[in-house]
């Protein structure tokens, strides 16, 4: 089973072993409609943007216009309704997938943890890449060579134990840490 979650923050359980937790919360969802293979379409609110797709597709499925934003997951309801979420009252591990923190255009320092040059005594070589090639072979820079550029803002995913799940409150409490900023938006599979 599937469920979008939004990311609170992290907090520590109280006792004797202190462990760090990753609280989220499981937004509440509608299943719009179910497919063969196990999967469903569903409906679940982000943020206040409407398009006339958008809009569409909440007059076929006749939603209020705080579902604005559908995905397809593998779920266990049998028909359309609230997305059933008591499943994960016995789950005890899942898979958790967030984008990390988007860094920008960063430099080979920060990106790949490169240890740079001298800081002082006239090196003017402080936080380059340097040498990036060979000799007249192979005469070009080879492919995957670590350099600057984009960091972040990548789909990752880990394994999580579960501390606890509030049906009452939609908040899942996940030993360890999750990717991505609090308030980001991501996907928890239940793997056992």
């Amino acid at each position: 089973m599937e469920f979008i979650v939004e990311k609170i923050g992290m907090s520590r359980t109280i006792g004797t072993k202190s462990e760090a937790v990753t609280l989220l919360r499981v937004l509440g969802a509608k299943v719009c409609e179910i497919y063969d293979n196990g999967k469903a379409l569903v409906a679940y609110s982000q943020g206040k943007s409407v398009n006339k797709a958008i809009a569409g597709q909440q007059k076929k499925y006749s939603l209020s216009k705080e579902f604005n934003r559908f995905a397809t997951l593998k779920v266990s309801n049998k028909e359309v309704g609230e997305l059933d979420v008591a499943s994960l009252s016995e789950a005890k591990r899942v898979q958790v997938s967030f984008k990390t923190k988007g860094r920008g255009f960063s430099g080979a320092m920060k990106r790949w943890n490169f240890q740079g040059g001298p800081g002082a005594h006239g090196s003017r070589f402080h936080r380059r890449l340097g040498s990036i090639g060979n000799r007249e072979w192979p005469g070009r820079v080879q492919p995957g060579k670590k350099m600057a550029g984009h960091y972040g803002n990548e789909l990752v995913s880990a394994k999580n134990d579960i501390m606890s799940f509030d049906k009452q409150s939609a908040i899942l409490v996940l030993k360890g840490s999750v990717a991505g900023f609090n308030g980001a938006f991501g996907r928890i599979q239940i793997i056992k």
